[in-house]
């Protein structure tokens, strides 16, 4: 995924300056559209896929996000990102790529998703009646079911339940995809930000 992200964050940088040089002859929302069109729809297109990349390359993705953001506020490098994106309420990449995995989940799980997809999940279901049985939780596939170490980071199987378990009971719940969405980024926010930027 190395050659990818670099070309997307190429790419991203290069519509960053033109939208720089566009800056001064366009309102706020129209700078945010620009900026929407040409660069946070290239960092979410398809960002499922990068779900356990190291680290160094997450970071080149924040970098272009953090570059639209201070742009479209017109704040400096000197200033912390953190409330920056708090106020444009922009979940940081790391909990976007999380945001667009859960929704897939969602979408599996209702059969609003690819049947490979569904495939891949399985309810949890307890051998005695206990209290989580009725909790919307999905098993957690064991290390005979992801082999190898290097993949199982990386797999749709494993990152998929241990995200979706650990969304609250009343997110888990929600059946309908608009109200999942809205709750899930929600949380998403307030793991990312806690209650209020730094």
């Amino acid at each position: 995924m190395e050659a990818q992200i670099t070309a997307i964050t190429k790419a991203a940088f290069f519509h960053l300056r033109q939208a720089k040089q566009l800056a001064p002859y366009l309102s706020r929302p129209d700078l945010a559209t620009v900026i929407h069109v040409t660069v946070t729809s290239r960092l979410d297109y398809c960002n499922s896929l990068y779900v356990g990349l190291p680290l160094r390359l997450t970071q080149k993705l924040q970098r272009v996000q953090n570059a639209a953001a201070r742009l479209l506020m017109g704040s400096s490098l000197r200033d912390h990102i953190h409330p920056v994106l708090y106020q444009l309420h922009w979940l940081p990449v790391e909990y976007r790529i999380r945001f667009k995995v859960l929704v897939l989940t969602f979408k599996a799980l209702y059969g609003l998703g690819p049947s490979y997809l569904q495939d891949r999940l399985s309810w949890y279901v307890p051998q005695r009646n206990l209290r989580s049985a009725n909790k919307n939780i999905l098993k957690i596939p064991g290390h005979r079911e992801v082999r190898l170490a290097s993949t199982r980071a990386r797999a749709f199987s494993a990152a998929a339940p241990v995200w979706w378990n650990a969304l609250s009971q009343e997110t888990r719940a929600l059946w309908d995809l608009t109200s999942f969405r809205r709750a899930c980024k929600t949380e998403l926010f307030h793991q990312a930000f806690g209650q209020g930027a730094a």
